[in-house]
């Protein structure tokens, strides 16, 4: 009696409906295991060391700079966006993967491939064709990956002559463009087939150029410096 108790207990009452478990499309990741992706390998309690100094040494820096009232009112990068396009993959389709491989050696977590929405006969590509790979680091996985493109990645630039302060996309983002991907630690050089290149996207809160640039600034972005004007001879 107490086994057909507890039977009837667990079914839904007459009339109620059971509550459905979201489904997950092919292909695609939950919100549950992204979050792992971007947490796997790191301890609980592991902080980066460019998001201390945010919080100790460049956050106190801009509301001294620009009098904000409120912490929160204060820039944060919120996330940043690799992108590696494969145009060869219209002769090969395997590349894609390969490059999906490249990728994830420097991002540290799973990545994404990109596919075509429609067809264009002139580029050779059709509809759903994967050309291209990508991934969004956030929080911990992001401030690791910038400490590594300024630090390490970006002195390995051959005739690197700093990053353009045109960038900016007027509200607060800034992209830049990578021809080599050789330059970042991970990739080992004599183990790679072909060179890529890749987008490097970094995602504001900052409402103004101004602010953005003000805030990478102090995270010791490489920015190009204009050169001072001649003073004229009297």
């Amino acid at each position: 009696m107490a086994e057909q108790d507890n039977k009837a207990a667990a079914k839904p009452a007459s009339g109620a409906k059971t509550p459905k478990t979201p489904k997950v499309k092919k292909g695609e990741a939950s919100s549950d295991t992204i979050v792992a992706d971007a947490n796997a390998g790191l301890p609980k309690d592991y902080v980066a060391r460019l998001q201390t100094e945010y919080l100790k040494v460049i956050r106190p820096k801009m509301i001294e700079q620009f009098g904000y009232k409120n912490v929160m009112q204060v820039p944060r990068i919120t996330k940043i966006v690799l992108n590696m396009g494969v145009g060869e993959a219209t002769q090969d389709s395997k590349l894609v993967q390969v490059a999906a491989g490249e990728l994830q050696k420097i991002a540290g977590q799973k990545v994404v491939i990109t596919k075509s929405k429609k067809a264009i006969a002139q580029f050779k590509i059709r509809e759903n064709l994967a050309i291209g790979t990508k991934v969004t680091l956030r929080k911990t996985r992001m401030y690791e990956f910038l400490d590594r493109l300024i630090t390490v990645a970006l002195p390995r630039v051959r005739d690197f002559r700093g990053l353009a302060e045109r960038s900016f996309d007027g509200n607060g983002n800034y992209a830049m463009g990578i021809k080599e991907h050789l330059i970042f630690p991970e990739i080992d050089y004599d183990k790679i087939d072909r060179i890529w290149g890749l987008d490097v996207v970094v995602c504001t809160t900052a409402k103004t150029d101004a602010e953005a640039k003000a805030l990478l600034d102090a995270f010791n972005f490489p920015f190009r410096r204009s050169a001072a004007p001649k003073k004229q001879a009297a």
